[in-house]
Parts: C-alpha cells; sequence; structure tokens
C-alpha cells in the first residue's frame, strides 16, 4: 500500500510541476525543455518505487 501511496504522491508532484513551469514567463523552447527534464525525474522517481532500479 506505501509503495501506491509513493507513486501516487510522485504523480502529482510531477503534474504541480509541469503546471507551474507553463505559468513560467519564458520562452516556448525553454519551457518545453524544461517540461522533458520534469517528466525524465518523474518517469526516473517512478520506476525507483517499482524497484526497477
Amino acid at each position: 500500500m506505501s509503495v501506491l501511496i509513493g507513486i501516487l504522491i510522485t504523480f502529482l508532484v510531477v503534474v504541480l510541476i509541469l503546471w507551474l513551469v507553463q505559468r513560467l514567463p519564458v520562452e516556448a523552447r525553454v519551457r518545453q525543455i524544461i517540461q522533458i527534464v520534469v517528466i525524465i525525474i518523474g518517469i526516473i522517481a517512478l520506476l525507483k518505487y517499482l524497484a526497477v532500479f
């Protein structure tokens, strides 16, 4: 059950960060790079919860 809660919290944090990045007053290219980095970090965190790493 704790794994499920950890996955849910990680997913919510990634979604919140992506929403905040959308609101930043930066160029579209920089925003896209930040979004990709956040998504990759989120996927790695989720894989850690699933004991892949």
